[in-house]
């Protein structure tokens, strides 16, 4: 009797030279939808959500090489096929390398504040790539935003409700699987909320005609 032979497990880590002319079913071998995170950090939430989810498909962006290691390593122990972890620059990813008009969701947790003036020009949320990041989502698709930082927030949240091609939908919103307790999930929300400190949410989604 011929032995079985175990299945073999997807690559996780995404090297930079495969976003080059990226396709999304060539980097998951399916055509399934795409929910993107930038800053994954340890992959709490994108781990769950992939588990939770396993007819989508999730990439998670991670520039710090400590966490994108711990995130890769999580997704392999795991065995969870439809998860993939890149080490690249999130705003130059979104603006020349996402494809447009291919996610359907996009998540933006705890981005880095740079809470210096000098430093606010490092921040990720700029009108380019707020611009860019509308560009790469479908329409009808949703983009959560979550902030410790009420200053860096309400920039944030002014630049997303400004652009004509958003509309502001709950945080928990069952049409797109996204209970009311699923926020209490990030590293960052739970180290954060056990300092006590306030959490502000917004969510948005593209239209699915224009203005």
């Amino acid at each position: 009797m011929a032995e079985t032979q175990p299945k073999s497990r997807p690559q996780i880590a995404v090297a930079p030279s495969e976003l080059e002319a990226l396709r999304w079913d060539a980097l998951f071998g399916n055509d399934h939808d795409v929910e993107l995170e930038i800053g994954c950090g340890k992959a709490g939430f994108l781990l769950r959500r992939a588990q939770a989810h396993p007819e989508l498909n999730f990439l998670g962006i991670e520039w710090a090489n400590e966490f994108y290691r711990f995130a890769v390593d999580r997704f392999e122990r795991w065995g969870v096929p439809n998860g993939r972890i890149v080490r690249t620059d999130a705003s130059q990813f979104i603006r020349s390398q996402c494809p447009r008009e291919s996610l359907s969701a996009l998540h933006v947790y705890h981005p880095d504040p740079w809470p210096k003036t000098r430093h606010h020009k490092r921040r990720l949320f700029q009108p380019a790539f707020v611009e860019a990041a509308v560009a790469c989502l479908k329409p009808g698709a949703r983009w959560a935003v979550q902030s410790d930082h009420a200053e860096y927030f309400e920039i944030i949240a002014c630049l997303l409700r400004a652009h004509p091609q958003l509309e502001e939908i709950p945080f928990a919103d069952p049409d797109f699987g996204v209970e009311a307790d699923e926020s209490l999930r990030t590293n960052f929300e739970i180290k954060y909320v056990r300092e006590g400190r306030s959490i502000h949410r917004i969510a948005m989604r593209r239209r699915l005609t224009a203005t």
